[in-house]
């Protein structure tokens, strides 16, 4: 199923279904305006170019990222003079704009080599840095990612040296509200960012330690941006409607919001809340007919660049985000985690999305 690009509503409203809206502006990174201030986070082994294409048909989007990729990986291709870029960055170099690229690693110098190359070969419109990511291969391991948030004094040394590397394109950065519930870092964090020329903060709001339990402390999230001079705060964590978006920046004084998980298996979220922060009717969920021949539109992407085999391993899990909610979701998960032919997916599918 194809979605024509929505057409956003004249700004300034201020009735809505939802009562009185608050002003929603455009988002400023730098230079870049990112309008609607809806942006589409970063997701290790999800938002690739299949699924990024799909977001943009529907719209709504303000600004999209890449997958996350390792700064020192990226180096060591290069030395190794390795003809392809990593494969999270495929299609990067002739995608629409804007596009974000979201690096991570502890070294400065490597993440200014890369974001440089990122900035002036690629031409992405943001380079992000993680000192969010919670995973142990990142954080633990590789002492990168939320491990940092315990040395504000090297995330502004990270920051500082990427931001010379790769001006005049903005740099930003994605946090989390502190390594433990403990050890609560992030006003510290985000002053250090800011004071070293970041262009815009987000900021999930749980700590290492929750990973994706409980729920995300917005209250935390609102707290830090009294100390910010000149950066834009953009909010993150259960943005799962357009209800939530409008609250978060209802309640929270958030510039913008980054949708994660919600929108796996709901591409078309962005579409609804650049509607509701307009004022609009917020477009209903697609039918079951349409869902299935998304879901089929969005296998034939993947496959397209990976191949039918691995093209058919890979969909399996963006197949179980699409079931999230339906009745018969468990069973259909069962099954379409066993497939491995495209006849197998497809027969999965139809059992669970049979035609009307």
């Amino acid at each position: 199923m194809r979605i024509p690009p929505m057409t956003l509503p004249p700004p300034n409203h201020t009735e809505s279904a939802f009562g009185v809206l608050p002003e929603i502006r455009p988002l400023r990174i730098g230079s870049l305006v990112v309008d609607p201030p809806l942006l589409q986070a970063p997701m290790a082994g999800f938002t690739n170019y299949a699924y990024r294409q799909v977001v943009r048909e529907f719209g709504g989007v303000g600004l999209q990222a890449t997958e996350m990729v390792s700064a020192r990986a990226f180096s060591w291709m290069n030395q190794k003079e390795q003809p392809e870029a990593p494969d999270r960055l495929w299609g990067v170099a002739e995608e629409a704009r804007p596009l974000a690229v979201q690096m991570w690693d502890n070294d400065p110098e490597t993440l200014a080599a890369v974001g440089h190359r990122l900035a002036t070969e690629y031409k992405v419109s943001v380079v992000d840095i993680n000192f969010g990511c919670p995973v142990k291969d990142v954080a633990q391991r590789a002492h990168s990612g939320s491990y940092l948030l315990r040395d504000p004094q090297r995330v502004g040394r990270i920051v500082e040296r990427v931001v010379q590397a790769c001006r005049p394109t903005p740099v930003t950065a994605k946090i989390r509200l502190g390594c433990t519930r403990d050890n609560i870092t992030a006003v510290e964090i985000a002053t250090t960012i800011e004071s070293a020329g970041a262009a815009a903060l987000t900021v999930h709001g749980r700590t290492a330690q929750d990973f994706f339990k409980g729920q995300a402390d917005w209250q935390r999230i609102a707290s830090i941006k009294p100390h910010l001079k000149r950066m834009p705060l953009i909010g993150n964590g259960d943005l799962d409607s357009p209800q939530a978006v409008l609250h978060a920046f209802q309640n929270y004084g958030v510039d913008g919001v980054m949708i994660a998980r919600a929108a796996l298996g709901k591409p078309w979220l962005f579409r609804q809340c650049a509607a509701a922060l307009g004022g609009e009717s917020i477009p209903p969920d697609p039918t079951p007919d349409e869902e299935r021949d998304l879901l089929d539109h969005h296998y034939r992407l993947v496959c397209q660049r990976f191949g039918a085999e691995r093209g058919t391993v890979l969909m399996r899990k963006f197949a179980c985000c699409y079931a999230q909610g339906r009745r018969g979701a468990r069973d259909f998960r069962a099954s379409v985690a066993r497939v491995s032919t495209p006849a197998e997916f497809n027969d999965a599918v139809e059992r669970f999305f049979p035609t009307s």
